[in-house]
């Protein structure tokens, strides 16, 4: 797979302390289906009781809500919910104070297109940690249409700015993380987890977290603020196409601590299942 690093440049160096602070702000959760910090999460129309938790889909690779959730007591234990509340509270300040100011700016300088043709790019090179987890699941059948997918957009997608093989179903198949992974091996939750930064999470799955970064080529490129540069850019494009989800949800839960979790867990559980 060919890899790209950005030139060094005044303007590389100029950037890296706002590159920097926005991929800690908000890389925990670009390799599960984006559930990192409570930004990335679409909930245009949501409601909330004390069974039912509804989410609406605005985007179908990324949604936490692709379908209706039922809450059926606590799915994961939760023993340290004071700090994770706390652990929210802190996200939920960085994203109006931080992240949300900084990804409406972007998203008035850089037009939609480029934007939609850096979201193909950052999706096609993240897929050796798709390809490595299909593998490791034993689903040889996902992991061919996975090579396939990325020889058809690194040709006729010129290197993956393009996405051709979105219209062929066959070379689409789920997303694979090595949380998914882990949990094929009978690995269990743990305990629920709101990582400062990284956002909703379980303690297998920030496991998994950083095993997947060891199968992203990003990682390995240098020198060290290049990946970071890199992954604040990803993070960045990626938010500008869902600002004001984060608000939908606050609005409409009862409690957004609460829906946050449950919509992670049960997330989870049904990609695990797939």
């Amino acid at each position: 797979m060919k890899s790209f690093a950005l030139p060094p440049s005044r303007r590389l160096n100029g950037g890296l302390v706002l590159g920097l602070l926005v991929v800690f702000l908000t890389a925990g959760c670009a390799h599960r289906g984006r559930p990192q910090v409570a930004a990335e999460i679409p909930a245009s129309s949501v409601s909330v009781s004390e069974s039912t938790v509804a989410g609406s889909e605005t985007d179908a690779e990324d949604d936490f809500f692709d379908d209706e959730f039922e809450t059926e007591g606590p799915l994961v234990a939760d023993p340290l919910i004071r700090f994770n509340r706390l652990m929210f509270q802190f996200n939920d300040k960085l994203y109006f104070w931080c992240l949300k100011p900084v990804a409406r700016g972007y998203r008035v300088v850089v037009p939609e297109p480029v934007r939609l043709s850096l979201k193909n790019l950052f999706n096609h090179v993240g897929t050796p940690i798709r390809l490595a987890n299909d593998l490791l699941q034993g689903k040889f059948k996902s992991a061919g249409a996975e090579f396939g997918k990325f020889f058809v957009n690194s040709t006729a997608g010129l290197l993956g700015l393009g996405n051709p093989a979105a219209n062929f179903p066959a070379l689409n198949p789920d997303k694979e993380d090595l949380g998914q992974t882990l949990a094929t091996y009978g690995i269990g939750n743990g305990f629920y987890l709101v990582l400062p930064i990284f956002g909703p999470s379980t303690l297998r799955d920030t496991v998994g977290l950083v095993g997947d970064f060891v199968f992203d080529p990003i990682t390995y490129l240098h020198p060290w603020y290049v990946p970071l540069s890199i992954r604040a850019e990803n993070i960045t494009n990626d938010l500008s196409f869902r600002i004001g989800d984060y608000e939908a949800l606050k609005s409409a839960a009862l409690d957004p601590y609460l829906m946050l979790r449950s919509a992670y867990i049960q997330h989870r559980r049904k990609v695990i299942d797939e």
